[in-house]
Protein backbone atom coordinates (compact mmCIF):
# COMPACT_ATOMS: atom_id res chain seq x y z
CA UNK A 1 0.00 0.00 0.00
CA UNK A 2 1.13 3.65 -0.76
CA UNK A 3 -1.37 5.44 1.23
CA UNK A 4 -4.18 4.79 3.75
CA UNK A 5 -6.61 4.88 0.49
CA UNK A 6 -4.85 2.39 -1.44
CA UNK A 7 -7.52 -0.06 -1.68
CA UNK A 8 -5.61 -1.62 -5.29
CA UNK A 9 -4.81 -5.17 -4.06
CA UNK A 10 -7.39 -6.88 -2.48
CA UNK A 11 -7.43 -9.46 -5.08
CA UNK A 12 -3.70 -10.05 -4.64
CA UNK A 13 -4.06 -11.00 -0.89
CA UNK A 14 -6.85 -12.79 -1.99
CA UNK A 15 -5.27 -14.77 -4.26
CA UNK A 16 -2.03 -15.66 -2.27
CA UNK A 17 -4.38 -17.14 0.46
CA UNK A 18 -5.83 -18.80 -2.00
CA UNK A 19 -2.74 -20.48 -3.33
CA UNK A 20 -1.26 -21.15 0.13
CA UNK A 21 -4.75 -23.02 1.00
CA UNK A 22 -4.37 -25.34 -2.05
CA UNK A 23 -1.11 -26.51 -1.32
CA UNK A 24 -1.97 -27.12 3.23
CA UNK A 25 -2.41 -30.87 2.72
CA UNK A 26 1.35 -30.85 1.55
CA UNK A 27 3.23 -28.20 3.01
CA UNK A 28 0.97 -27.39 6.14
CA UNK A 29 -0.71 -24.67 7.46
CA UNK A 30 0.16 -20.80 6.94
CA UNK A 31 0.01 -17.68 8.57
CA UNK A 32 -0.44 -13.80 6.65
CA UNK A 33 0.53 -11.11 8.50
CA UNK A 34 0.52 -7.79 6.52
CA UNK A 35 3.10 -5.05 6.86
CA UNK A 36 1.79 -2.37 9.02
CA UNK A 37 3.97 0.15 7.24
CA UNK A 38 3.05 2.06 3.68
CA UNK A 39 6.08 1.70 1.50
CA UNK A 40 6.90 2.84 -2.38
CA UNK A 41 7.48 0.14 -4.47
CA UNK A 42 11.42 0.61 -4.32
CA UNK A 43 11.53 0.03 -0.87
CA UNK A 44 8.99 -3.14 -0.87
CA UNK A 45 11.80 -4.77 -3.26
CA UNK A 46 14.92 -3.54 -1.09
CA UNK A 47 13.24 -4.86 2.55
CA UNK A 48 12.24 -8.31 0.10
CA UNK A 49 15.56 -8.40 -1.26
CA UNK A 50 17.85 -7.75 2.36
CA UNK A 51 15.17 -10.38 4.12
CA UNK A 52 14.12 -8.24 6.65
CA UNK A 53 10.04 -7.38 7.19
CA UNK A 54 8.87 -8.58 4.30
CA UNK A 55 8.47 -12.21 2.57
CA UNK A 56 6.35 -11.61 -0.48
CA UNK A 57 5.81 -9.03 -2.63
CA UNK A 58 3.56 -8.55 -5.72
CA UNK A 59 4.32 -6.03 -8.77
CA UNK A 60 4.61 -5.63 -12.10
CA UNK A 61 8.06 -7.42 -13.68
CA UNK A 62 11.14 -5.90 -14.83
CA UNK A 63 14.55 -7.31 -16.11
CA UNK A 64 15.79 -5.69 -12.78
CA UNK A 65 13.63 -7.10 -10.49
CA UNK A 66 13.74 -10.91 -11.64
CA UNK A 67 17.57 -10.43 -11.33
CA UNK A 68 17.25 -9.30 -7.65
CA UNK A 69 14.62 -11.14 -6.41
CA UNK A 70 12.61 -14.60 -7.30
CA UNK A 71 9.36 -14.21 -9.05
CA UNK A 72 7.01 -16.93 -10.06
CA UNK A 73 6.13 -16.31 -13.52
CA UNK A 74 2.34 -16.57 -13.49
CA UNK A 75 0.00 -13.53 -14.34
CA UNK A 76 -1.64 -13.21 -11.39
CA UNK A 77 -4.12 -10.49 -13.19
CA UNK A 78 -4.14 -12.38 -16.47
CA UNK A 79 -2.15 -9.18 -17.92
CA UNK A 80 -5.05 -6.83 -16.96
CA UNK A 81 -2.47 -4.00 -15.56
CA UNK A 82 -1.57 -3.63 -18.78
CA UNK A 83 -5.37 -2.43 -20.34
CA UNK A 84 -4.88 1.44 -19.27
CA UNK A 85 -7.82 3.81 -19.12
CA UNK A 86 -7.05 7.57 -18.50
CA UNK A 87 -8.22 9.37 -15.56
CA UNK A 88 -9.07 12.80 -16.81
CA UNK A 89 -11.03 16.19 -16.46
CA UNK A 90 -14.42 15.99 -17.96
CA UNK A 91 -14.16 18.96 -19.46
CA UNK A 92 -11.22 17.80 -21.73
CA UNK A 93 -13.33 14.82 -23.32
CA UNK A 94 -13.67 16.46 -26.58
CA UNK A 95 -9.60 16.76 -27.08
CA UNK A 96 -8.94 13.36 -26.42
CA UNK A 97 -12.24 11.59 -28.34
CA UNK A 98 -9.67 13.13 -31.25
CA UNK A 99 -6.84 10.64 -30.04
CA UNK A 100 -6.41 7.95 -32.65
CA UNK A 101 -2.76 6.83 -32.25
CA UNK A 102 0.70 7.22 -30.17
CA UNK A 103 1.35 10.21 -32.29
CA UNK A 104 -1.41 11.87 -31.24
CA UNK A 105 -0.57 11.04 -27.11
CA UNK A 106 2.73 12.38 -27.49
CA UNK A 107 1.36 16.19 -27.38
CA UNK A 108 0.29 15.43 -23.75
CA UNK A 109 1.91 15.54 -20.05
CA UNK A 110 0.42 11.77 -18.68
CA UNK A 111 1.31 11.61 -15.32
CA UNK A 112 2.74 8.49 -13.69
CA UNK A 113 4.33 7.46 -10.13
CA UNK A 114 7.56 8.54 -9.99
CA UNK A 115 9.17 4.93 -9.22
CA UNK A 116 6.78 2.75 -11.46
CA UNK A 117 7.35 0.47 -14.35
CA UNK A 118 4.67 2.34 -16.39
CA UNK A 119 7.00 5.77 -16.25
CA UNK A 120 9.52 3.66 -17.86
CA UNK A 121 7.51 2.08 -20.95
CA UNK A 122 6.00 4.92 -21.61
CA UNK A 123 9.38 7.08 -21.99
CA UNK A 124 10.62 4.88 -24.46
CA UNK A 125 7.48 5.14 -26.40
CA UNK A 126 8.62 9.04 -26.82
CA UNK A 127 5.70 9.81 -24.67
CA UNK A 128 5.78 12.95 -21.52
CA UNK A 129 5.50 11.53 -18.53
CA UNK A 130 5.32 13.65 -15.37
CA UNK A 131 6.08 11.55 -12.19
CA UNK A 132 5.07 12.26 -8.81
CA UNK A 133 3.85 10.13 -5.70
CA UNK A 134 0.33 8.29 -5.98
CA UNK A 135 -2.04 10.30 -3.80
CA UNK A 136 -0.76 13.54 -5.52
CA UNK A 137 -1.24 12.33 -9.16
CA UNK A 138 -4.93 12.88 -8.69
CA UNK A 139 -4.40 16.76 -7.82
CA UNK A 140 -1.97 16.98 -10.15
CA UNK A 141 -4.69 16.08 -12.89
CA UNK A 142 -7.49 18.66 -10.86
CA UNK A 143 -5.43 21.33 -11.10
CA UNK A 144 -4.21 20.87 -14.57
CA UNK A 145 -0.54 20.02 -13.99
CA UNK A 146 -0.72 16.78 -16.36
CA UNK A 147 -2.99 16.02 -19.16
CA UNK A 148 -3.61 12.51 -18.40
CA UNK A 149 -3.41 9.86 -15.60
CA UNK A 150 -3.50 6.64 -17.06
CA UNK A 151 -4.66 3.68 -14.73
CA UNK A 152 -5.27 -0.49 -14.44
CA UNK A 153 -8.57 -1.16 -15.74
CA UNK A 154 -8.74 -3.24 -12.75
CA UNK A 155 -7.95 0.24 -10.46
CA UNK A 156 -9.26 3.06 -12.18
CA UNK A 157 -13.10 2.71 -10.99
CA UNK A 158 -12.65 2.42 -7.34
CA UNK A 159 -10.11 5.07 -7.63
CA UNK A 160 -12.82 7.69 -9.21
CA UNK A 161 -14.98 6.63 -7.08
CA UNK A 162 -12.69 6.74 -3.81
CA UNK A 163 -12.09 10.69 -4.63
CA UNK A 164 -15.17 11.87 -6.97
CA UNK A 165 -16.75 13.69 -4.10
CA UNK A 166 -13.85 15.97 -3.70
CA UNK A 167 -12.96 15.79 -7.50
CA UNK A 168 -15.92 16.01 -9.07
CA UNK A 169 -14.00 17.87 -12.31
CA UNK A 170 -12.51 13.87 -12.42
CA UNK A 171 -13.67 11.55 -14.92
CA UNK A 172 -12.88 8.31 -17.23
CA UNK A 173 -11.74 8.70 -21.05
CA UNK A 174 -14.31 6.87 -22.83
CA UNK A 175 -13.08 6.20 -26.34
CA UNK A 176 -9.46 5.11 -25.63
CA UNK A 177 -7.14 2.11 -24.06
CA UNK A 178 -3.54 2.22 -23.73
CA UNK A 179 -1.76 -1.44 -23.65
CA UNK A 180 1.59 -2.93 -23.25
CA UNK A 181 2.16 -6.10 -22.16
CA UNK A 182 2.79 -6.14 -18.38
CA UNK A 183 2.88 -9.28 -16.04
CA UNK A 184 2.45 -8.78 -12.41
CA UNK A 185 3.79 -11.50 -10.32
CA UNK A 186 4.21 -12.63 -6.68
CA UNK A 187 8.55 -11.83 -5.84
CA UNK A 188 10.20 -13.67 -3.31
CA UNK A 189 13.86 -13.38 -2.01
CA UNK A 190 16.02 -15.37 -3.87
CA UNK A 191 16.97 -17.78 -1.17
CA UNK A 192 13.11 -18.48 -0.22
CA UNK A 193 12.95 -21.18 -3.49
CA UNK A 194 10.35 -23.50 -0.84
CA UNK A 195 7.83 -20.61 -0.25
CA UNK A 196 7.80 -19.24 -4.10
CA UNK A 197 7.60 -23.48 -5.40
CA UNK A 198 4.81 -23.81 -3.01
CA UNK A 199 3.01 -20.60 -4.08
CA UNK A 200 3.42 -21.89 -7.54
CA UNK A 201 2.27 -25.09 -7.04
CA UNK A 202 -1.14 -23.66 -5.51
CA UNK A 203 -1.62 -21.07 -8.48
CA UNK A 204 -1.09 -23.92 -10.92
CA UNK A 205 -3.66 -26.22 -9.34
CA UNK A 206 -6.19 -23.01 -9.42
CA UNK A 207 -5.39 -22.72 -13.04
CA UNK A 208 -6.17 -26.20 -13.78
CA UNK A 209 -9.44 -26.36 -12.15
CA UNK A 210 -10.54 -23.13 -13.04
CA UNK A 211 -10.85 -21.54 -9.72
CA UNK A 212 -8.39 -19.16 -11.01
CA UNK A 213 -10.62 -17.70 -13.37
CA UNK A 214 -13.55 -17.95 -11.34
CA UNK A 215 -10.79 -15.63 -8.54
CA UNK A 216 -10.16 -13.83 -11.39
CA UNK A 217 -13.75 -12.58 -12.23
CA UNK A 218 -14.93 -12.36 -9.30
CA UNK A 219 -12.91 -9.34 -8.40
CA UNK A 220 -12.66 -8.26 -11.46
CA UNK A 221 -15.14 -8.75 -13.98
CA UNK A 222 -17.20 -5.45 -13.05
CA UNK A 223 -14.35 -3.87 -14.39
CA UNK A 224 -13.80 -5.54 -17.42
CA UNK A 225 -17.46 -5.01 -18.38
CA UNK A 226 -17.20 -1.53 -17.32
CA UNK A 227 -13.94 -0.71 -19.36
CA UNK A 228 -16.01 -2.18 -22.38
CA UNK A 229 -12.16 -2.44 -23.73
CA UNK A 230 -13.90 -4.27 -26.99
CA UNK A 231 -15.62 -1.17 -27.82
CA UNK A 232 -12.27 1.27 -27.44
CA UNK A 233 -9.68 1.74 -30.02
CA UNK A 234 -7.05 0.23 -28.09
CA UNK A 235 -3.61 2.20 -28.97
CA UNK A 236 -0.74 -0.59 -28.28
CA UNK A 237 2.86 -0.15 -27.04
CA UNK A 238 6.16 -1.68 -26.81
CA UNK A 239 7.48 -2.74 -22.90
CA UNK A 240 11.03 -2.85 -23.31
CA UNK A 241 11.37 -4.13 -19.85
CA UNK A 242 9.57 -7.17 -20.35
CA UNK A 243 11.99 -10.53 -19.39
CA UNK A 244 12.45 -13.14 -22.32
CA UNK A 245 11.04 -15.28 -19.94
CA UNK A 246 7.62 -14.24 -20.00
CA UNK A 247 5.24 -16.80 -20.49
CA UNK A 248 3.61 -15.45 -23.25
CA UNK A 249 2.81 -18.08 -25.11
CA UNK A 250 0.30 -19.95 -22.43
CA UNK A 251 -2.34 -17.46 -24.08
CA UNK A 252 -5.18 -19.28 -21.69
CA UNK A 253 -3.68 -17.33 -18.56
CA UNK A 254 -3.55 -14.00 -20.38
CA UNK A 255 -6.79 -11.45 -21.19
CA UNK A 256 -7.67 -11.32 -24.79
CA UNK A 257 -10.48 -8.86 -25.20
CA UNK A 258 -11.30 -9.60 -28.74
CA UNK A 259 -10.94 -13.61 -28.06
CA UNK A 260 -12.14 -14.00 -24.29
CA UNK A 261 -15.68 -14.17 -23.64
CA UNK A 262 -16.89 -11.89 -20.21
CA UNK A 263 -19.03 -13.87 -17.98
Amino acid sequence: MESPRDLRFADMVALLRAALERTVPTHGPFELQPSLQFMTQPRQLLELERGHSLRVQWSATTLEKEQRLLPVRFPTRRGLLGFRLALIRRDRQPEFSKVRSLADLQRFVIGQGSTWVDTDILRSQGLTVSGGHYEGLFTMLSNRRIDLFPRGVNEVFTELEARVADMPELAIEDSFALHYPMPYYFFFNRADGKLAARVEKGLLAMAKDGSFERHFWRHHGTAVRAARLHERRLIRLQNPLLPPETPLQHQALWLDPERMPVP
